[in-house]
């Protein structure tokens, strides 16, 4: 139970993180927030879930069989929970202030966007969960992967979310933010898995 405590917990604080930046003037940017609090939930989280807090790093984790079905559905929803609630807590506090964000499209290019951006965080992942990475620094490259992902998402053309729970969290689910980021991050995972050989667990 403690493990799907921890990544409803995670997820929850890294969507509130996120929506809270996005309506404030605070100096540091969305991108940067969110890396920086992947990376720490990482190192805290590591022993206890492997701090996913993404559904879409936990299917790509399932994929390569990393997680096991049942863990996947459990953590999956316990994400979507923690997005739910950061929603509900932002809502209660900001009195109804509106997200700096458009109207979630469902347009190719964000497809596209959110697809290659999680398709590169979860290329990095995969090589940590396969031991290439020491792991002294795992929370640094994680959270660092994952804002190399966001900024090319952006580039390309979306919010740069690449967590379907984070998206729902801040009103912009559809299904281009829920399918690109899966399909990216299977691929992603089972495209490293591929170049380096690592065996599933």
């Amino acid at each position: 139970m403690k493990k799907y405590i921890a990544e409803g917990f995670g997820t929850f604080v890294l969507t509130l993180v996120v929506a809270l930046s996005l309506t404030s003037f605070f100096s540091i940017e969305t991108p940067l927030l969110a890396a920086l609090t992947v990376g720490l939930f990482v190192y805290a989280l590591a022993d206890i879930s492997g701090g996913h807090v993404n559904p879409a790093v936990t299917i790509g984790l399932w994929s390569i069989k990393k997680i096991s079905s049942s863990d996947a559905l459990k953590y999956i929803f316990a994400q979507f929970l923690g997005g739910a609630l950061a929603f509900f807590i932002f809502s209660v506090i900001s009195a109804g202030e509106a997200f700096s964000v458009a109207t979630p499209s469902n347009s190719f290019n964000i497809f596209v966007a959110e697809f290659v951006g999680m398709f590169i965080y979860a290329f990095f992942i995969a090589s940590f969960v396969c031991g290439r990475v020491p792991s002294q620094l795992f929370g640094i490259f994680i959270g660092s992967a994952l804002l190399l992902g966001i900024v090319v998402a952006m580039l390309i053309g979306s919010e740069g979310w690449i967590n379907p729970a984070v998206a729902l969290g801040v009103r912009s689910l559809n299904l281009a933010y829920l399918l690109a980021p899966l399909a990216g991050s299977m691929l992603g995972m089972n495209a490293f898995k591929l170049l380096d050989g690592c065996k599933s667990s």
